[in-house]
């Protein structure tokens, strides 16, 4: 047994290198230099992901329960085009189909979601545990395996049982803790032995904010000022839960890893001179992925949220701050929680330092921050209006985690871009340059010493996008949803990202610039195939229109999608020619 001082001495040397494995984030070192040629390390893992609501449709079938995006999309006026997510991909009945769509990629993993409410519900075991579920995502998991396709399974992206909002208040409420527990105890029960990473909540600030704060998402509450930081907290605990179930009973057999996967755009110091600016960005981070990490790593909320939060809630004349406090016994539960971390990350904003005033019900999570977004003009914006192509901020916000939480094994679980254009375009230029420029950000990033061991390219099909409903597209394989069947289409960057995985990374400058070229020749036949298909279809609903009645001319027509200027041609004689039997007539 050692004597007492030399504990004590073994004490201050780990808490010394404890200390020395963190390091401070240089703020005004920013290296955008040219691209680099080289290759990941061995073993690296690609892959592309969905989501459940997102993708499978079958919302109603074969005993599924609601969730709180089939209520919400069904509102009318919450989701662009009143669309929803009924049917979407289709993806509950095309398992084979899609799985050999990622045979294509040569992807070495697979990231999807399980949907509670497909198998539990009501969102509570006791009530009833839905097999035809469980063999759903039996038979998903099976078959990516056959294909030697690594499963990567989140248990929450967003689909909460609505029985569990509507008799709970959702993740408002403290009994969310244990009734997740107890969904991802049985998923570690069926699916355990076959799938050994798992993903706890999928992008927790937008459940949180977007859910509970601005309602722009499922459930659609407006509970500003409290209702994120209320809602946050209880997942933070959730996750805590379900690392711990797993690490004691499950483990030990199944050898697997659970993390979680925050999102987080990267926040940059309009003028890296200014300290109120610097300052500024650090605290736009914080209150992002910080909101999540900090706890998870370090047992505690950031202390620079602790800090503003508290004292505006002072300034209302709260007796308590607005962001829930912690136990002593509750950060030594949380703290460490996490075998692996997920980002998720699309864009970048520049950041600078903007007072707001705290009074009585005007506090809310952005204003919390005292900061202003800002972006580039130059920034290329080719979809989303928030989603600017900034490579850069990508490798900037790998090293930040690396500097912040000890250099944590990371996995890359969302990351692409999409396009909002009426026109069919399968040539997409655009995300082959967006993929080619962040994932050699992300290899950068790695030779700087980032521990990143995997990247997922968001998405593996275009699907319902939330809000935005189908107006926006992430997908590598375009879908076309107007046609029942579905079907999917590989764009130009199907061929881009698949010679990336091939090579593992970009070999030489010579080998590199032929890849757009070659993924832009493949892309012009399946155009070519798209645009038949889209005609054929035209035109099968001009005969239609022909025999209805003119009311039902104009409703129908405002309808139809025109993907192509082919397409609109063949229309616009229809609609002449119709016009011209009319006069006959």
């Amino acid at each position: 047994m050692l004597p007492c001082c030399a504990v004590r001495t073994c004490h201050v040397l780990v808490l010394v290198l404890c200390l020395s494995a963190a390091e401070d984030f240089d703020w005004t070192k920013n290296d955008r230099g040219s691209f680099y040629y080289g290759t990941f390390p061995a073993g690296f893992s690609w892959g592309a992901g969905s989501s459940a609501y997102q993708t499978e449709g079958a919302w109603d079938k074969d005993g599924k329960g609601l969730s709180i995006w089939d209520v919400f999309s069904h509102r009318k006026g919450k989701i662009l085009q009143n669309d929803t997510g009924d049917s979407s991909c289709q993806g509950y009945y095309k398992i084979k189909e899609d799985i050999s769509l990622m045979k294509e990629l040569k992807l070495d993993h697979y990231r999807f979601s399980i949907s509670w409410p497909r198998i539990m519900p009501t969102g509570i075991k006791s009530d009833h545990v839905n097999e035809k579920g469980i063999k759903y995502y039996d038979e998903l998991i099976d078959n990516l395996l056959e294909n030697k396709i690594t499963p990567i399974a989140t248990l929450y992206h967003w689909d909460l049982p609505q029985v569990l909002q509507e008799k709970y208040g959702g993740w408002q409420n403290i009994s969310m803790v244990n009734y997740f527990n107890e969904f991802a105890n049985l998923c570690f029960e069926r699916f355990g032995n076959r799938v050994k990473y798992w993903i706890t909540l999928n992008n927790p600030w937008s459940v949180a904010v977007e859910g509970y704060e601005t309602g722009e998402h499922a459930p659609g509450l407006k509970l500003r000022g409290t209702g994120a930081y209320r809602a946050a907290h209880h997942m933070i605990k959730a996750h805590a839960k379900v690392w711990h179930t797993y690490d004691t009973k499950w483990r030990g057999k199944q050898k697997g890893l659970v993390g979680i996967s925050l999102s987080g755009d990267w926040g940059e110091p309009v003028d890296i001179s200014n300290q109120k600016d610097i300052e500024a960005a650090e605290r736009y981070v914080q209150f992002y992925i910080g909101w999540f990490a900090t706890p998870i790593f370090h047992g505690d909320y950031p202390q620079v949220m602790k800090d503003f939060i508290g004292r505006k809630s002072a300034q209302q004349g709260l007796g308590t701050s607005r962001l829930p406090t912690f136990s002593s016994q509750e950060k030594s539960y949380v703290k460490g929680t996490c075998d692996f971390l997920g980002i998720g990350h699309f864009t970048t904003r520049y950041i600078t330092q903007k007072n707001y005033q705290s009074g009585h019900g005007s506090s809310s999570y952005f204003t919390d921050r005292d900061l202003a977004e800002l972006v580039d003009p130059r920034w290329p914006d080719p979809g989303s209006e928030w989603l600017y192509s900034v490579p850069w901020g990508f490798r900037r916000l790998l090293n930040f985690v690396k500097a912040q939480y000890r250099n944590p094994m990371i996995y890359v679980t969302e990351n692409g871009v999409s396009e909002k254009i009426m026109c069919t375009e399968l040539c997409d230029d655009w995300r082959i340059q967006y993929y080619k420029d962040y994932t050699n950000e992300m290899l950068k990033a790695i030779k700087d010493g980032v521990n990143v061991r995997g990247y997922t390219a968001w998405s593996l099909l275009d699907k319902f996008e939330w809000d935005e409903g189908y107006s926006e597209r992430f997908g590598l394989y375009y879908v076309d949803f107007r046609n029942k069947n579905t079907p999917r289409y590989p764009k130009a960057s199907v061929q881009y990202y698949k010679r990336i995985i091939s090579s593992n990374g970009f070999p030489n400058q010579r080998e590199v610039e032929n890849w757009k070229r070659k993924a832009t020749e493949t892309c012009s036949s399946s155009n070519q195939l798209l645009a038949a298909e889209e005609q054929r279809s035209t035109a099968a609903n001009i005969l239609r229109l022909i025999h209805d009645p003119l009311t039902s001319h104009m409703e129908m027509v405002t309808e139809v999608v025109v993907p192509t200027v082919c397409t609109l041609c063949i229309l616009l004689s229809a609609v002449f020619l119709m016009f011209l039997l009319r006069r006959h007539n």
